[in-house]
């Protein structure tokens, strides 16, 4: 496991932990899992104070799943329109303030035409559910860890308050496809 993603990963955690907690802006996150397979709930879960701002995740790694529990359309799973629907259908069941969904294709080959390190993710909060899609490049093991990341910074960005400053994921070194 690459260790640059273990520090970068909690301290995301530690970001995203503050500004949850905030008094005046705080706010309860939820998590619809594909591609990250538990990962992304496992870090949240070591956050401080966890149990009072991250309401739970859903892992739902089969299709089914996905349309069964969180409410998918039928389709492509490796879609922002799946990304969408996860997050907003995680945020729904578990009554969170923001959810995000995360579905993508780890490789080693390709899945729906997409190729490996494919990356969709979505933000559902109350302004609305915005998705959007990276490529990174590497082993499925470092193409799972680089989407947990971007999901970690991607929910730190989604908690700035509106007048804070804004990251955007080329910042971090992440490129979009």
């Amino acid at each position: 496991m690459d260790h640059t993603h273990q520090v970068s990963d909690r301290q995301w955690v530690e970001r995203i932990a503050a500004l949850a907690a905030d008094d005046t802006a705080g706010a309860t996150i939820a998590v619809a899992e594909s591609l990250t397979a538990g990962r992304l709930s496992a870090a949240l879960g070591q956050g401080e104070d966890a149990s009072t701002w991250y309401r739970g995740a859903l892992v739902a790694y089969s299709s089914e799943v996905k349309h069964d529990v969180l409410g998918v359309a039928p389709g492509p799973v490796v879609s922002d329109a799946c990304a969408r629907q996860m997050a907003e259908g995680v945020r729904r069941l578990l009554g969170a303030d923001v959810g995000l969904g995360i579905t993508g294709v780890g490789g080693p080959g390709s899945q729906e035409g997409r190729p490996p390190g494919t990356v969709h993710l979505a933000i559902s909060d109350r302004r609305g559910t915005r998705a959007h899609e990276v490529l990174f490049e590497g082993e499925p093991d470092v193409v799972v860890a680089s989407a947990t990341t971007l999901a970690l910074l991607e929910l730190a960005k989604a908690l700035q308050p509106e007048s804070g400053p804004a990251h955007d994921a080329s910042e971090q070194g992440y490129v979009g496809a």
